[in-house]
């Protein structure tokens, strides 16, 4: 791994506190609460947070700006679903939030896969639909953000005349396109647009195979993105404790699951086929077993038929940030870690699994190794 892909910690913040095993109660928007895990991620060292976006939930960009008015540090991934939302007006919002908050935004483009939350705002093109359409979404985007004089766009889906904005991003490496999606239409649009393609967190074989496809997409437009992956680290004093514990999380989210109070939004717990292949890659996975390559756990991915970032590494310290290690060595290079008890887990990632990671990155950098998926 180069010097030009840093190692990089992404946290999430909730809108209030809940999760699979925590069920949902008092305000839909908890600002101490927020504030609480804002703190908890800034003084644990992690260099970034996901506010994440839902059709049903409070508006990211705007939450996210609460963030940076109670942090000085913490950078924000922004989840934004395009395609709602004139794409000229939000390259000169997210340029907005960029300057409000010193240079901190990231944008995290979601074009969505559950038709049914999709239904809920609207939206009812198809999926290869919806990536042609993000692909003109982002192309305005970047557009507004470094055209110095007016445009013009014409696309299938949006068409522009004299289109300029006079807000750019603040610093001249501009606002990082983070882009999630597994289907081939949507790796084409990552290999033309992103900066940072995420993943969920699959195996070590199912990784290298889609850097590799992400990679040769991205050649075709003489770009070189970077990677990350997403996953829900479980943490013991020794790793026993630590599979006990992944243990109780399964028993209390089938708990509470059964008494139709599962923590998250209705359409992300659909036990049907899922519409969207990064969600079916989990579900393979887990079809090989409940624990795959060193201490890949996929329990909780089983339960709710891997909706979202499900998927965990189950293990001490020292033993999860060495299991990190081996997919830095695959290319990833950014790693979103969220728990599932979100408050009292960014706290313990920061005091035990970070520094741990970072100790293990910068050793590896010191002794470069030939990667897998290069």
């Amino acid at each position: 791994m180069s010097a030009a892909n840093p190692l990089e910690v992404i946290g999430f913040i909730g809108n209030h506190n809940a999760s699979e095993t925590i069920p949902r109660q008092g305000a839909i928007i908890d600002r101490d609460y927020i504030r609480a895990v804002a703190a908890a991620h800034e003084n644990g060292g992690f260099d970034r947070v996901l506010l994440a976006f839902h059709s049903v939930s409070p508006e990211s960009l705007l939450v996210g700006q609460y963030v940076a008015d109670h942090t000085e540090r913490l950078k924000l991934m922004l989840a934004h679903r395009p395609g709602f939302n004139a794409p000229s007006i939000v390259a000169r919002q997210l340029a907005t939030i960029d300057h409000l908050s010193k240079g901190r935004a990231a944008v995290h483009i979601i074009t969505g896969g559950n038709d049914t939350e999709l239904a809920q705002d609207g939206d009812f093109l198809t999926k290869d639909e919806r990536y042609a359409r993000a692909s003109e979404y982002l192309d305005i985007l970047r557009a507004e953000w470094t055209s110095d004089k007016p445009y013009d766009y014409d696309g299938e889906y949006y068409r522009l005349r004299g289109a300029f904005s006079d807000v750019k991003p603040l610093t001249e490496a501009g606002i990082p396109v983070y882009f999630g999606g597994s289907s081939k239409a949507a790796i084409e649009v990552a290999g033309k647009h992103a900066d940072i393609y995420a993943l969920w967190g699959e195996t070590h074989a199912q990784v290298a195979e889609t850097i590799a496809a992400v990679r040769a997409s991205a050649a075709r437009y003489g770009r070189d993105p970077r990677f990350s992956l997403s996953l829900r680290p479980i943490l013991g004093r020794t790793e026993e404790e630590a599979w006990a514990r992944a243990d109780r999380i399964l028993a209390r989210a089938t708990e509470l699951r059964a008494a139709g109070k599962p923590g998250v939004p209705s359409s992300y717990t659909n036990r049907s086929e899922p519409a969207n292949e990064g969600s079916r890659r989990l579900l393979a996975a887990a079809a090989q077993g409940v624990r795959l390559d060193k201490r890949l756990w996929t329990g909780i991915a089983q339960l709710t038929g891997a909706a979202g970032n499900s998927t965990s590494l189950v293990g001490t310290p020292d033993q999860v940030a060495d299991a990190l290690l081996d997919y830095w060595r695959l290319g990833i290079s950014t790693f979103l870690i969220r728990g599932f008890d979100p408050l009292s887990d960014a706290v313990e990632y920061g005091r035990d699994l970070i520094p741990r990671l970072r100790a293990l990155v910068a050793a590896e950098e010191r002794t470069p190794v030939t990667h897998a998926a290069e």
